[in-house]
């Protein structure tokens, strides 16, 4: 069975700062090369391109942060979502320029069309990545819950078994402690659902 595995925040920052590295140097390098290009729409796509820098830099910027809170466990996770919901409608602003790019170099009508259909593409592609996200962080706590339920209350009775009776019990959970709550109350309740539409 296919399980979802969480990619380390290390290796989320590492690779996302690579992507933004990369994309520095590929704007420096083509910079350069219109010393020696004259092509005009190689040169009209590099000026789209530094007039544009700042927003895809953002873009960048947003996608980093949410795939950096996309690492974290639950519930840390959860403005994960949000974040990367507001870089998808950045996303469809760099197009709309792109479209619109595309009509003065190659004399077409696209970005009109797109404008128009915009105002109802934003909207549904922000519901959309956000639902998408927060059916992940569901996803796997659902995969977790039913992995590791049993797995987790033995942990935890086997700590309350070792540890000694004469040494202080502190009170304050910590967040691993309620991901483990919340995802038994989680599986307890689709586990009631499911009983209650079986019987009917």
């Amino acid at each position: 069975m296919w399980r979802y595995r969480k990619q380390p925040l290390g290796w989320v920052f590492v690779s996302r700062m690579m992507g933004i590295i990369s994309f520095l140097i590929a704007v420096v390098l083509a910079n350069i090369l219109t010393y020696y290009v004259s092509n005009k729409v190689f040169l009209s796509g590099v000026l789209f391109l530094n007039e544009n820098f700042w927003l895809l830099i953002l873009i960048g910027i947003i996608f980093f942060v949410s795939d950096i809170f996309g690492a974290f466990p639950f519930p840390l996770n959860l403005p994960f979502p949000i974040i990367r919901a507001i870089g998808s409608v950045f996303c469809i602003a760099f197009f709309l320029k792109l479209f619109q790019w595309v009509d003065t170099v190659a004399s077409t009508t696209l970005y009109p069309m797109f404008w128009y259909i915009s105002f109802i593409i934003i909207p549904l592609v922000f519901l959309i990545v956000l639902a998408g996200g927060y059916y992940e962080i569901m996803r796997q706590l659902w995969l977790q819950s039913g992995t590791g339920r049993s797995t987790d209350a033995q942990v935890v009775h086997e700590n309350r078994e070792v540890a000694p009776p004469d040494q202080p019990v502190s009170d304050a959970k910590s967040w691993e402690d309620i991901g483990v709550e919340f995802r038994m109350m989680l599986y307890d309740l689709l586990h009631r659902f499911r009983q209650e539409i079986k019987r009917k």
